[in-house]
């Protein structure tokens, strides 16, 4: 910085011109602040971003590639548009009234159907941590060989200590959760490298929306409550408080044009991973023949395939996934149980009750793929709830005040859950029909 300094006062010390120089100063000097200003608000919607590219991500989109080719990946562009809209109005929400979502429906809606609500966003949480542990579980199995119970014994224990690093500030997470969001980026544009798609067929069906069969639906509603998370809706509403220091509108405004980007970066990442998981399947399995029914299966046919790069990459990317998502669906899980009825439990307890069913799980062997997909058809049920929540609440001026709710973008709330709601009822009609 001296050495731009000397080089720009030996310049125009020959030209005299100061008034040019001082401006040379005064931009660059901006220019920093700006960017200085700009990553103080980065991080929270990296957090959240981990739930969209989790162990049930794995699950769906590698069962949806393997079995219908490139098809379904408009799913994953719609649900990641949704995605986006959504996070945002959590962040509002957050950013308005200076309370998480959880904490402003006990304020809102009578303590019964609070109750109610909590126990609803409590199975999300599992349901969510159920895929997460499974995710790191089988990454460490995959990886070190290590036997399942006790590979997911140590999952639970990295989970428990990233989340203590919270006691050293919200930052800390945000830079590990950041570091393994890195690590699951790079293992796919690696893996997508070496699968070589047809990127051709790969734009039609991004664009095309196509449900071959019945199974595809319940592939395809998988697919956005992988996608779609409620959890992290509750979360984003939390992480926001961090930064929320000026409390006047303007001050509100600006977090929340920050937000803004923030959650477009991270959304986007989420987005080209969450595709490049189906292309990658459909480039290597469908094309070969093989119909994926396990994570196992998928490592294990990587190898012959495509080379030993591509399944210890995997096996990588699956690891990170699982331990980042299980520290963001247990801190989810703090602020569901704090925030609906103010139950006072002891942090590390907390932690503790969103893991035990994950735990249980897999000390009981079940099929981990199938486990996978069933959670993320949970959360898919589950997702309308907070939608509604949140849309009830940001309509109201005197808990949002200059951030309310217009009537377009209501609307568009009550679009994406009429949507959903569609989605499920679908699907329950394919599954006791048996057409699924």
């Amino acid at each position: 910085m001296r050495n731009e300094k000397n080089l720009i006062n030996s310049v125009f010390s020959e030209s005299g011109d100061i008034s040019i120089k001082n401006n040379i100063i005064r931009n660059r000097n901006i220019g920093k602040n700006k960017v200085r200003e700009f990553t103080k608000f980065l991080g929270p919607a990296f957090v959240v971003s981990v739930a969209y590219i989790d162990p049930g991500n794995f699950a769906t989109n590698i069962s949806g590639g393997s079995k219908f080719n490139y098809t379904l990946i408009w799913v994953i562009l719609w649900s990641n548009i949704m995605a986006v809209f959504l996070q945002t109005m959590s962040a509002k929400i957050g950013i308005a009234t200076g309370h998480n979502l959880p904490y402003m429906c006990s304020k809102v809606f009578p303590k019964a159907l609070n109750w109610i609500f909590w126990i609803v966003a409590e199975i999300a949480a599992m349901a969510t941590d159920l895929a997460e542990f499974l995710g790191g579980t089988l990454g460490m199995y995959l990886l070190f060989h290590i036997p399942m119970i006790y590979a997911g014994l140590l999952t639970g224990v990295i989970t428990f200590i990233i989340c203590c690093m919270e006691k050293y500030g919200q930052k800390v997470i945000e830079i590990i959760i950041s570091a393994l969001v890195a690590i699951i980026s790079v293992a796919y544009i690696i893996e997508i490298f070496l699968a070589k798609p047809d990127w051709i067929q790969v734009g039609i069906h991004t664009i095309i929306p196509s449900l071959p069969n019945g199974e595809a639906v319940l592939i395809a509603v998988g697919m956005l409550g992988a996608t779609v998370m409620p959890h992290v809706i509750y979360l984003h509403s939390e992480l926001v408080q961090n930064r929320c220091t000026d409390s006047s509108d303007a001050g509100k405004l600006k977090h929340l044009k920050m937000e803004k980007i923030d959650i477009a970066i991270a959304m986007n990442i989420a987005f080209i991973v969450n595709a490049a998981m189906v292309v990658v399947s459909a480039a290597v399995f469908y094309k070969n023949g093989i119909i994926v029914d396990s994570i196992q299966q998928a490592h294990k046919s990587l190898q012959p395939l495509i080379g030993p790069l591509s399944s210890g990459i995997f096996g990588v990317a699956l690891l990170a996934a699982g331990l980042s998502s299980s520290a963001v669906g247990t801190l989810a899980g703090q602020t569901i149980m704090k925030g609906f009825v103010n139950l006072s439990i002891p942090v590390n307890l907390r932690r503790l009750i969103t893991m035990i069913p994950a735990l249980i799980i897999i000390s009981f062997g079940l099929n981990p793929m199938y486990a996978l997909v069933l959670s993320q058809v949970v959360l898919s049920f589950i997702l309308p709830f907070p939608i509604i929540q949140m849309l009830i609440i940001s309509k109201r001026e005197d808990l949002m005040g200059a951030l309310v709710n217009k009537r377009v973008i209501r609307l568009m709330g009550i679009f994406i859950a009429s949507v959903i709601i569609i989605l499920n009822t679908i699907l329950i009609y394919f599954t006791f029909t048996g057409l699924a």
